[in-house]
């Protein structure tokens, strides 16, 4: 049984992440004839890193739907990943997507969402809640007559990534501190990227009599880090794997946004999606994990967040300890 894939947003990191273990773990690589990834930045230094991996890169170009499903034709897709591209306007291109695949009748569909959308409120979190629309969008294809798009569809939902955290890599190395504007009471479980994308990688490589495996087909997955904290004890975490203090900060939203303004290369929408996300946490909608998927799929154990600041440990340990201040001065 062949199996040709197709990935969105191959220049985002999410998209890259999943290609590159389709393309280098040997697990997969012998599950999937081609991978071919479609890019709106293919001559970009990360398609450049893909190709060497043996991927072929196609240009996604917007508003182009004809010739998009006749490149997804061509390379002979059967499955598609999509991946909302990281813009201001990833629902338009989404949607594009979503048409494209129809009428191409790729049968079997892996769409990564976000988890939270379904506790979003439309308008508060708008950003988020626009996943919603998408999967329903994905999902609504299975009943048409006009397409086999959808027959054999998967919905990854995928949790707060920890590598949002390296946004704060500058409070950190500087001042010992990890900025985060979600309160004091409340928890998340933020998910190392790694582990979203090798579900992603098990269910795009995995095959049954209808297309997808029969254990991920038709699956809505939730997937969340394996450790429910507050700031201060993510900051805990971080300070037994960097082996000296960081401390958490609860910051204001205009902070937030300031920050990620200063410090993030993400667009507009993007840094919205984090804000927003941050809201989430701070009205309690993020009290609980999902990692049983992860486990069922995977056979593994998602990674811990002590483990994810030593793999990160320099882009968060102090350059310098801080001097002692002298007395009498404010404390």
């Amino acid at each position: 049984m062949s199996r040709h894939v197709c990935v969105t947003a191959v220049d985002g990191h999410t998209g890259y992440a999943i290609m590159e273990l389709l393309l280098t773990n040997e697990t997969f690589r012998n599950s999937v004839d081609s991978v071919t990834g479609l890019s709106l930045q293919p001559h970009g230094e990360t398609c450049k890193q893909l190709t060497k991996l043996g991927a072929n890169v196609v240009a996604h170009e917007p508003g182009r739907l004809s010739k998009m499903v006749d490149s997804i034709k061509a390379i002979g897709a059967d499955t598609l990943c999509l991946i909302p591209p990281a813009r201001e306007d990833k629902l338009d291109l989404a949607l594009e997507l979503i048409d494209a695949a129809k009428k191409a009748n790729i049968p079997n569909v892996c769409f990564i969402s976000s988890a939270g959308c379904d506790l979003a409120e439309r308008n508060k979190q708008p950003r988020l809640r626009e996943f919603i629309d998408l999967e329903k969008l994905v999902l609504s294809s299975k009943g048409e007559p006009s397409t086999s798009t959808g027959h054999s569809p998967v919905v990854i939902r995928a949790g707060f990534y920890a590598e949002n955290l390296l946004l704060y890599s500058q409070q950190a190395q500087e001042e010992g501190v990890l900025p985060i504007p979600i309160g004091s009471n409340h928890k998340f479980a933020p998910i190392a990227l790694g582990d979203v994308a090798q579900v992603a990688a098990y269910v795009l490589s995995g095959k049954g009599k209808h297309g997808f495996s029969d254990q991920h087909r038709g699956q809505l997955i939730v997937l969340t880090g394996p450790m429910l904290a507050t700031g201060d004890e993510l900051a805990s975490a971080a300070s037994k794997a960097l082996g000296q203090e960081l401390r958490y900060e609860d910051i204001s939203e205009s902070e937030a946004k300031r920050v990620l303004r200063s410090q993030s290369a993400s667009d507009n929408s993007e840094q919205q999606y984090l804000l927003e996300y941050y809201s989430l946490v701070r009205e309690g909608k993020t009290n609980y994990i999902s990692t049983t998927a992860f486990h069922d799929i995977t056979n593994s154990h998602p990674q811990e967040p002590e483990d994810f600041f030593k793999v990160y440990a320099e882009e968060f340990r102090m350059k310098r300890l801080p001097k002692k201040r002298k007395t009498g001065g404010r404390t």
